[in-house]
This record gives structure tokens, C-alpha cells and sequence, in this order.
């Protein structure tokens, strides 16, 4: 009876471990799955910097923009330090985001849209023990932000607002991320999870219209758009 009784814990101690395997010190995972980005996005009047050269630097006021919500797909690569700390690497398909006008700008609807790149490292404190199918964790890392194929397509504004065709750039900048969420583990290799992530970040969009009005002149504008995103992932993950 006795060594039924040993062999028995044996199982239930191996099953345990087993079970605890995706988030033990030591171990690789990967994780696939949906990106929600929803921006609390703010920004300051439009700005013309210079007409012809020259130096102008004259707010318009009463305008703005701010950027509509989307999704994208996501993947992350991360690794237990110890059984409580774990680094991922998060990033994903660049989401697509339409830009709209705010204020006196409100009537033109959507100005244009950009791509949004945004790879993140976090640093992940995972509660309770690695036994534990059920595990909250909260984080913070730094994310590096730009955009990519940002265009004005809206003909109305940028001929009434802009003085002509314009073409955007944007600036890059690093930003901090604060997050947390949980994860729960079906048996030694996969597991499921959700996370929430706020990132404040803005971005400077620069305006360059050539050959504007009568006379042909170059402008330069600027709109400096906050973009303070909520980011919600929800995930599938496979641990090695």
C-alpha cells in the first residue's frame, strides 16, 4: 500500500511540473494572437512654419486631428529569467490608422492615414507560483515608435488648408510601456492569455506643400499629435 501510495504521488508531483513547465525559469516561449490599439489621441492647433523660406510660425487655431482605433496581428518571443521574471519581445503587423480632422477641421472628415510601427520590450512580474495554471503578471518596458506611407488624402484639405498636394514625414521617438495581464496554462506547453498596455507617446507630423499658390512657394507646417494608446492583446502561446 505504502509503495502505491509513493508511486502515486510521483505521477501527481511529475504532473505537476509538467503542468508548470511553460513558465519555469529556463524557458522560451512564443505567443500569436490580436493587437487592439486604441489611441486617447489629443493634439495642438496646426502650425505653419515658413512660406517661401521665411519664417512664420503662426498657429491656426481652432484645428486638430486625432487618429481612429485599429488592429493588427501580433507575435511575441519571450524567456522566464526566473519564475517570476520574464522579457518578451511583443510586435506586429503594422496597423493602419485614419487620420481625422478636430475642431474647424472636423468638416473635411478623414485628412489621410499612416502605418504605425511600435515593437516593445517588456520586463514581466509573474505572480503565484509556477505551478500555477492561473498567473497575473504586471510590466513595464520601452517601445520605439514611427510611422510609415503617411499621406494626405483628402483633396479639399490640403488644397484649401495646405495651399496644395503635400507630402508628410514623421519624426521617431522612444516611449515607456506600463502593462499587465495573465496568462493561464492548459498543460506544459500551451497556454492563453490577455494583456493591457498603456503607452504615451506622441509624434510630430511634418507638411511639405511645393508649388503653392499663385506664385509656386514651398510651405512648411507641423501638427503634433498625441497619441497615448491603449493596447489590448489577446494571445496564444507555445512554450519550448
Amino acid at each position: 500500500m505504502k509503495l502505491k501510495q509513493a508511486i502515486t504521488g510521483a505521477v501527481v508531483a511529475l504532473a505537476c511540473a509538467q503542468a508548470a513547465h511553460a513558465q519555469t525559469a529556463g524557458t522560451f516561449y512564443m505567443t500569436s494572437g490580436w493587437f487592439h490599439f486604441a489611441p486617447q489621441s489629443s493634439s495642438d492647433p496646426l502650425e505653419e512654419l515658413s512660406v517661401g523660406g521665411t519664417p512664420i510660425n503662426a498657429y491656426q487655431p481652432n484645428t486638430g486631428a486625432s487618429i481612429d482605433s485599429s488592429d493588427t496581428l501580433g507575435f511575441s518571443l519571450g524567456y522566464y529569467v526566473t519564475d517570476h521574471l520574464s522579457t518578451e519581445l511583443e510586435l506586429g503587423i503594422p496597423p493602419k490608422f485614419d487620420i481625422d480632422g478636430t475642431g474647424q477641421l472636423s468638416g473635411f472628415g478623414k485628412l489621410g492615414s499612416a502605418k504605425l510601427w511600435s515593437p516593445a520590450l517588456l520586463f514581466k512580474w509573474n505572480f503565484l507560483s509556477p505551478t500555477e495554471k492561473f498567473r497575473p503578471y504586471i510590466g513595464i518596458g520601452v517601445t520605439r515608435v514611427w510611422f510609415t506611407n503617411a499621406q494626405i488624402t483628402n483633396g479639399d484639405f490640403s488644397n484649401g488648408v495646405l495651399h496644395g498636394p503635400t507630402s508628410v514625414s514623421t519624426d521617431r521617438s522612444w516611449a515607456p510601456v506600463f502593462n499587465a495581464g495573465f496568462n493561464y496554462s492548459f498543460n506544459k506547453h500551451w497556454f492563453a492569455g490577455l494583456s493591457i498596455s498603456y503607452i504615451p507617446v506622441g509624434v510630430t507630423a511634418n507638411l511639405t506643400t511645393t508649388n503653392a499658390g499663385p506664385f509656386g512657394l514651398t510651405v512648411q507646417s507641423q501638427a503634433k499629435i498625441r497619441l497615448n494608446p491603449i493596447v489590448t492583446y489577446a494571445k496564444i502561446g507555445y512554450a519550448f
